[in-house]
């Protein structure tokens, strides 16, 4: 592809000389002005031009690796009418990461080469391979690995970006863990999906018809045989892309009030309709159900603490313990050693009743989140615990875990607000043809 376009260069530059003699002021004017707002640094053919952000110049040639890559890394061929779609996903994807590294260049945000090779390390040991292994696989393809360290580059520095700048800002009240633990709870006999999604996020609310139109396309490329996987690696916004959509196994109610009414009613091997849903369009597909597992015995995740009376007193013992529950033990945060001195702290996670000192099973036995046992004096000490936790053996999530899940969630709507208002205050000049365009 590349030596196309420097074909097409010099072809166009044999034909200029040629008529240089008869009209060159209006030879030169016409060169001229086909480099207009052209880069300076970029000295390669203007057909070639896909896209200018800022300083920076894409590629066709760039695009044509994207979309290769996007191609190898779905391991199955793409239909010959899903080309120029993915062409023209391939190139907001440059433009986004072209955007989103001069954001991280501009907050002096660094990524150690050491990382990207960690990263480039997994993904190449995900399919059996190393490094120099991978960059063939790429090289046999026509990919240059280049290309995918810009990509893992920006995928690293960027959340770093957004956490840094949002992350002390978002956050999770207890409340809002709190209602999705109990929906999960009183959903917890019922079924449980396999699941996957595709997010379109919205930009332009006045073309949100255009966004629905899209994703209907997205759906009917399934019809026709495109795995959901693919599509979602290809298009999908969310986290999950880079896994297919996949979201694993859900329970009735871990889900949006209004996606799980809509998941509920689908039969396996189903993909819902557009949802709109937070400022984007998401598609999901049941790819299973199955009945919820029976409880089983129910685990315990502990704040214990322990004061020798030799030492600290038995009044002094009992204040101090009492203050358990404000130390931070329960996990999230590092232990805050405040209950006094020779007073041990610590965190007992995920222990069945029958795995906790036979002393100390009958005052925690029947207890939930957030009590906490009286002191039990045993061997010249007072002990008391706190319960973090408790899973009735339903096999809930933890509440730190589903506090993750909902704080991602709104560090992922703020990363893509930061990105358009970034893409706003940036010079964006795309140069490709969109594939409906009359010159595509």
């Amino acid at each position: 592809m590349k030596s196309a376009h420097y074909a097409v260069f010099l072809g166009v530059c044999l034909i200029a000389g040629a008529t240089a003699a008869q009209d060159a002021p209006a030879s030169n004017a016409a060169q001229a002005e086909s480099r207009e707002g052209l880069p300076d640094t970029y000295t390669g053919p203007v057909s070639a031009v896909a896209a200018i952000v800022d300083d920076k110049v894409i590629t066709t040639f760039d695009v044509d690796q994207r979309t290769l890559m996007m191609i190898i890394g779905s391991g199955r061929d793409a239909p010959p009418d899903m080309i120029p779609q993915l062409r023209e996903r391939a190139l907001k994807d440059l433009v986004d990461e072209s955007l989103k590294l001069n954001e991280v260049k501009k907050m002096e945000v660094t990524v150690d080469d050491a990382e990207i090779e960690d990263e480039l390390k997994a993904i190449a040991s995900s399919g059996g391979l190393d490094v120099d292994g991978l960059e063939k696989v790429l090289a046999s393809q026509g990919v240059a690995i280049s290309t995918l360290r810009q990509q893992v580059r920006a995928n690293i520095a960027w959340p770093r970006l957004v956490r840094g700048r949002y992350g002390s800002r978002v956050r999770v009240s207890p409340e809002e863990v709190d209602a999705t633990m109990e929906r999960m709870r009183e959903d917890a006999t019922k079924e449980q999906f396999l699941v996957s999604e595709i997010c379109i996020p919205v930009a332009d609310t006045s073309r949100a018809q255009d966004y629905y139109q899209g994703a209907l396309q997205l759906i009917e490329q399934m019809r026709r045989g495109v795995p959901f996987a693919i599509v979602a690696q290809q298009f999908s916004a969310c986290s999950s892309a880079a896994a297919g959509g996949d979201l694993g196994w859900v329970r009735a109610g871990e889900l949006a009030p209004e996606i799980d009414t809509v998941i509920r009613d689908l039969p396996p091997q189903s993909v819902t309709n557009p949802i709109p849903f937070e400022g984007a369009f998401m598609i999901y597909a049941v790819r299973d159900k199955r009945p919820a597992v029976v409880a089983g015995e129910p685990t315990y995740t502990l704040a214990y603490a322990s004061a020798p009376l030799d030492k600290v007193g038995r009044n002094d013992a009992i204040l101090a313990l009492q203050k358990l529950p404000s130390a931070e033990a329960c996990g999230g945060h590092a232990l805050r050693q405040d209950l006094g001195p020779n007073i041990g702290v610590t965190l007992l996670e995920n222990k069945k009743l029958g795995d906790i000192d036979e002393r100390f099973r009958s005052a925690i036995d029947g207890l939930n989140r957030g009590d906490m046992t009286g002191p039990i004096e045993q061997d010249g000490y007072l002990h008391i615990a706190y319960v973090c936790d408790k899973d009735e053996g339903l096999g809930l999530p933890s509440r730190s875990a589903i506090e993750d899940r909902i704080y991602g969630r709104q560090l992922e709507r703020i990363a893509q607000q930061y990105l358009r208002d970034v893409e706003r205050n940036a010079m964006v000049d795309i140069k490709m043809k969109s594939p409906g365009s009359p010159n595509g």
